[in-house]
């Protein structure tokens, strides 16, 4: 395979000891380690900006870094649908520790009330309070919450009516109600879609054991570790495909490991977030459309030895169809034109001689290849230009236009404007 000689460094072979990830250069050898590791990297800086702000200690990031190996490994614990809904709550429940009841930092979890609450739920046990009373109470709560300031939060739940005592429950705050309403509309939906089908009780009670294996599951941030369980899940499943489904490139999870490692700490050598992301575009567009480029390129060769074709020092190449004897614009002009635009197959990509109507635009906000040629013309003038890819859209596809594209415009300037 080719070398990337860019992105060769010196540096020390990739380790891991024990569970604990440390952030360090790697050795990319090649184009494959040069993709597998940008594509680990950019991954870890998007968890990084989206999942770590809160938490980004050592022990955080350990964690999610042997969930993404345990998914990799496929090592896993398999739980069956109504486990695993068991266990989420239960995670979530230890971590609204942190985060708060449903995710406000304002309401403080009641663990035995809320688990208390979900067991009535469970059972359809109402009394004192009605599954649509609790919806509507909380529901209030939540939207009041959501339009109040932080420090304003903790007082809105005083606004709102709520009971004071539920079942076997007593509710002696503003904040105990909203854990009981919280955890009552759990259980029912626990009841009617989970447990619909449990006439002997053993569902339920594998439900509960579920719950209590999340409760004390250790774990600082179950919404980490689960994502980065399926992450790593998603890389096995999707290598004999190849890396980002080409075939051409194999998967590499030591250095995905390692790029999401430095992505989520920022250690951005050799690449930032910025040129991780364009190197991966860039590249997977030269795999997937290089042979675009080449015939491009052929082309343009054997066009430029044609009589009638002009080349400029840039590259671009045009044949004047019909010379007007008008003004011609500068880089800054406003100008009317009719236009038709192929690929070298004959493709048609956009038209407006074919829509019927001429487009008018300034020259300094369209592609380079048109920037200078239109230049060139006069008023009243017809021109074909063949435009490098590099004047054009490079890298990048545009509509019907491959990325690495030659293209040939036909172009009537009618005026300047």
């Amino acid at each position: 395979m080719k070398k990337s000689t860019l992105l060769i460094l010196a540096a020390i072979a990739l380790i891991s000891c024990g569970n604990t990830y440390k952030a360090h250069k790697v050795v990319l050898e090649d184009l494959n380690d040069s993709v597998n590791y940008a594509l680990g990297f950019l991954n870890g800086g998007q968890l990084k900006a989206m999942y770590f702000q809160e938490d980004s200690s050592e022990a955080v990031i350990n964690e999610f870094m042997d969930a993404l190996n345990r998914g990799y490994n496929n090592e896993i614990k398999e739980r069956s649908e109504i486990a695993a809904a068991g266990y989420n709550i239960g995670s979530s429940i230890k971590a609204s520790e942190k985060s708060g009841l449903a995710d406000n930092k304002a309401w403080a979890l009641n663990e035995k009330i809320f688990f208390q609450a979900l067991v009535n739920g469970m059972h359809g046990d109402t009394t004192g309070l009605k599954v649509d009373e609790a919806r509507a109470y909380f529901m209030n709560a939540y939207q009041q919450s959501a339009q109040a300031s932080e420090t304003e939060a903790a007082g809105v739940i005083k606004k709102s009516k709520c009971p004071k005592a539920v079942a076997t429950v007593a509710l002696n705050s503003e904040n105990d109600s909203l854990n009981y309403a919280f955890g009552l509309l759990n259980g029912d939906q626990v009841r009617q879609y989970l447990l619909r089908n449990d006439s002997t009780g053993e569902q339920e009670e594998e439900f509960i054991a579920a719950i209590n294996e999340g409760l004390h599951s250790h774990v600082i941030n179950p919404q980490l570790v689960n994502m980065g369980e399926q992450i790593g899940k998603s890389i096995r499943e999707q290598e004999p495909q190849g890396l980002l489904g080409e075939a051409s490139l194999m998967t590499d999870f030591a250095l995905i490991s390692q790029g999401f490692v430095n992505g989520i700490y920022g250690f951005a050598e050799p690449f930032d977030m910025q040129s991780a992301n364009s190197y991966i575009t860039e590249t997977m567009n030269h795999i997937r459309y290089g042979n675009v480029k080449e015939q491009g390129e052929q082309f343009l060769a054997e066009n430029a030895l044609r009589d009638g074709v002009t080349v400029t020092e840039s590259g671009l190449q045009y044949e004047v169809i019909k010379m007007g004897k008008g003004p011609k614009p500068t880089a800054d002009a406003k100008v009317k034109v009719h236009y038709h635009g192929t690929l070298i197959d004959g493709t048609v990509f956009d038209s407006s001689v074919d829509r019927g109507e001429p487009i008018t635009f300034g020259l300094n906000q369209v592609i380079k290849g048109w920037t200078e040629g239109v230049q060139l013309m006069p008023v009243g003038s017809k021109f074909r230009f063949y435009i490098p890819q590099e004047l054009g859209y490079g890298a990048q596809s545009a509509g019907k236009i491959p990325p690495y594209s030659t293209l040939i415009f036909d172009v009537e300037l009618l005026g300047i404007e």
